[in-house]
């Protein structure tokens, strides 16, 4: 099979390599499609931190080159040994975190933080292949009237329903998110969709009018207005403030402009230790909160669910689906770079070219077939 393979620092390659085989447990799916993240151009340019290409995994065991990609959706072609409730056939979207089961943060339901949490496409073999094996604990069934192209969208979907869900946000409350880039975006719409007033805060305005199309009421430059000023005067102080850049810039707004007694959640993870006024957070009693990835059994079906409900398509958010070929040019390297136009992009590992996402399942039949 070909699969996209990541040597080490920008050394991606595209290859012909063995389709993988089936543990205890796990399905082998035909990938449909699998989006690129933050984390993927991060490996490669600076990389590799995650990717265990170079010291063993002590958890995976995998050592050496890898495929990358942990934003998958594929279609079942083989059910390992144990496997019940999916058939051959069968559209699957896959949380990518492969949690044990048995520690106490599992036993509490908080799989996300397992003690020997584990990443489909960041410890082992991910989806920029056109097959990989996935737990299938990991998996979901895509529902009826989504397609495999909006599928893919479901992982970090659930990264933002479980973001949403650390900052408690309620019906009527004001949410202020900052950064609406790919967790950001669909953060804006999982927040809006609930019923949360939310205003939107980025330097890019293709970024800010595709929250406004994701739910957004006000949206904001911070380049261009005072964000604290601008929300204060229109809607008021946010009761909640979502802070998804990971700078010290996007911080020091929500620090500056939440709500006495509000909340602040920490999304994007920031490269050095941050300076916090703790006398003044003390004293406003104001709740600072982290967030890591998702749990899969509460946050993905809702992530699914919320895509399928939107009644737009979701080619606003990701265009296109890349050639395994085109991956590093069009995809890794303008994200790393922040020349990146798209909010979120797609690779469909069977194309011979870039395509336009599919996001209406009748007519991916029709292309399909």
């Amino acid at each position: 099979m070909r699969a996209a393979v990541f040597h080490g620092n920008r050394d991606i390659r595209i290859e012909e390599v063995p389709e993988p085989t089936l543990g205890p447990g796990e399905v082998l799916l035909r990938v449909r499609a699998t989006g690129i993240c933050g984390t993927d151009a991060s490996e490669f340019e600076v990389g590799p931190r995650m990717f265990p290409v170079q010291e063993p995994d002590p958890r995976t065991g995998h050592l050496g080159p890898m495929v990358p990609g942990h934003e998958l959706a594929g279609v079942v072609q083989e059910l390992g040994a144990g496997v019940s409730g999916f058939e051959i056939g069968d559209l699957l979207v896959s949380g990518a975190g492969i949690s044990c089961g048995t520690c106490d943060r599992c036993i509490e339901g908080r799989t996300n933080l397992c003690e020997r949490y584990t990443t489909v496409g960041l410890q082992r073999d991910g989806g920029l292949a056109q097959f990989v094996s996935v737990p299938a604990a990991t998996c979901v069934r895509a529902p009826e009237g989504l397609s495999a192209d909006a599928a893919a969208l479901g992982q970090p979907m659930a990264i933002a329903v479980h973001s949403m869900r650390r900052g408690e946000a309620r019906p009527g409350e004001l949410a202020l998110v900052i950064g609406v880039g790919g967790i950001g975006a669909f953060l804006t719409y999982a927040l809006a969709a609930s019923g949360v007033r939310v205003v939107a805060a980025d330097l890019e305005q293709a970024r800010l009018e595709a929250a406004r199309a994701l739910g957004a009421r006000l949206t904001v430059r911070p380049d261009l207005v005072d964000v604290a000023a601008t929300v204060r005067a229109e809607l008021g102080e946010p009761d909640v403030v979502y802070e998804v850049t990971g700078t010290e810039a996007g911080l020091s707004t929500a620090l500056e402009i939440v709500r006495r007694g509000g909340r602040i959640v920490i999304v994007g993870l920031h490269d050095r230790p941050s300076s916090v006024d703790l006398r003044a957070l003390t004293l406003a009693e104001t709740n600072l909160i982290g967030t890591n990835a998702h749990v899969c059994g509460a946050d993905l079906p809702e992530a699914l669910r919320l895509l399928a409900a939107r009644a737009e398509p979701w080619d606003d958010v990701a265009p296109v689906a890349l050639s395994l070929d085109r991956l590093v040019e069009d995809g890794i390297e303008p994200l790393a770079h922040g020349r990146s136009t798209r909010i979120k992009t797609l690779v469909d590992p069977w194309a011979e070219r870039t395509r336009p996402t599919r996001m209406d399942p009748d007519q991916e039949r029709a292309d399909v077939a």
